[in-house]
């Protein structure tokens, strides 16, 4: 499952080299995450309603080239599946003037109790989510 969603460069995320800082790009993966949720229906909502937490515990960037104010961004977000309870995603941050890739990404995010106590096993509301996609 994948999904591609454009993106702004605010002038406030430019640093001193007239370049994206580095720091922008948790934000600009973060907005993914929740527009991959709103397409498939895994939000942060539905992970807190279901009473756990989801935080990062890997995340990652390698930067390509460098973004600028005047360019026109997207990012793609691919869920990677696996049995661990653990959501995975991969980014890639594409220029859409001319397709060139920019940077791309890894996150993990695990499951914790309201009570900050690591799930070892995948919730039953993220099972059912599973299956439900799996069979589409």
């Amino acid at each position: 499952m994948k999904t591609t969603v454009p993106f702004k460069i605010r002038f406030s995320e430019i640093d001193a080299m007239h370049v994206v800082w580095h720091g922008a790009y948790a934000k600009y993966l973060e907005d993914a995450r929740e527009h991959f949720g709103r397409v498939f229906g895994l939000s942060y909502g539905l992970i807190a309603d279901n009473g756990y937490y989801a935080p990062l515990v890997d995340y990652s960037i390698q930067y390509k080239k460098p973004l600028t104010y005047d360019m026109q961004p997207e990012i793609t977000i691919t869920y990677r599946p696996t049995e661990a309870a653990k959501i995975i995603f991969d980014y890639e941050i594409r220029n859409t003037a001319d397709g060139e890739l920019m940077a791309t990404g890894h996150t993990v995010q695990v499951f914790m109790t309201r009570d900050y106590e690591l799930v070892w096993t995948n919730p039953d509301f993220y099972e059912a989510w599973k299956k439900e996609w799996q069979e589409q």
